[in-house]
């Protein structure tokens, strides 16, 4: 990778252990950004690692990105270590679980909107007062096109949600020279999780609902298949890149024609 569009920039992906997160952290610091990897799974520390090896800067912290006093404390961290922070990908976020609406119980509804919107209203909250001071940075959030799906009105409801926050603090925000965007993957072949979101063995019910999921997925994206991770993170760091600096306030479908 000869691009160094993030040379010098600081750069905090959250969720970064495994999937897009960690694609997007591998390819970032190819092109030269010194990062900070936050998640709460250990293997956020493997990578930070073997990004080490290879001549990168990085800080790896373990924190709980669904509540505030934990999100405030791993970015203060950062800011302390490196002085400053440039882009904030937030990442963090992912069904748990996929049934009919009628099938979830109240407390699953909770957990899908703690998981899949909180974190990024926290990260945006907790990354804004640095970027205010430097007047500069960029913002995006990892949505989803599954604001129309089936099996997943929770999941659904939550990326509603981040797609609103990054709208909404782009236009509040403008003239501070920060921009916010977001990206709404699709259907997405990653790894297999190395700390799967549902610890529970699926009921055959369950693996039926979740075929669903997959069929409208593949039916509804123009090209009928899922994107890769690799795809996905080159979206991402596109509207993070200097590349992006007309953009702002824009929520960009990476998902094969399917616009949710």
């Amino acid at each position: 990778m000869t691009n160094q569009r993030f040379k010098d920039r600081v750069m905090v992906i959250t969720g970064a252990a495994q999937g897009i997160g960690k694609a997007v952290a591998e390819r970032a610091a190819a092109e030269g950004a010194k990062l900070v990897l936050i998640d709460r799974a250990e293997w956020v520390d493997t990578l930070a690692q073997q990004l080490r090896e290879t001549g990168s800067d990085v800080l790896s912290l373990r924190a709980d990105l669904e509540q505030w006093e934990s999100t405030a404390a791993a970015f203060e961290e950062a800011h302390q270590h490196f002085g400053r922070l440039d882009i904030l990908v937030n990442n963090v976020g992912g069904t748990i679980w996929a049934r009919p609406y009628a099938e979830y119980s109240p407390q699953q509804i909770e957990a899908e909107i703690r998981r899949s919107l909180f974190p990024t209203l926290w990260g945006c909250r907790a990354v804004l007062p640095y970027l205010l001071e430097q007047r500069y940075g960029a913002i995006v959030n990892v949505s989803s096109v599954a604001t129309r799906g089936v099996h997943r009105v929770p999941y659904s409801a939550s990326k509603g949600g981040v797609n609103a926050l990054t709208q909404s603090l782009a236009f509040e925000y403008s003239g501070t020279g920060i921009r916010i965007n977001a990206t709404a993957p699709g259907g997405t072949d990653a790894p297999a999780r190395l700390t799967p979101r549902n610890q529970e063995k699926p009921t055959a019910q369950e693996t039926e609902w979740y075929q669903g999921v997959v069929n409208q997925t593949l039916e509804t994206s123009l090209m009928h298949r899922y994107g890769t991770v690799t795809e996905q993170a080159a979206a991402i760091l596109f509207l993070a890149s200097d590349d992006a600096s007309y953009i702002t306030g824009t929520v960009l479908p990476v998902a094969g024609g399917d616009l949710g």
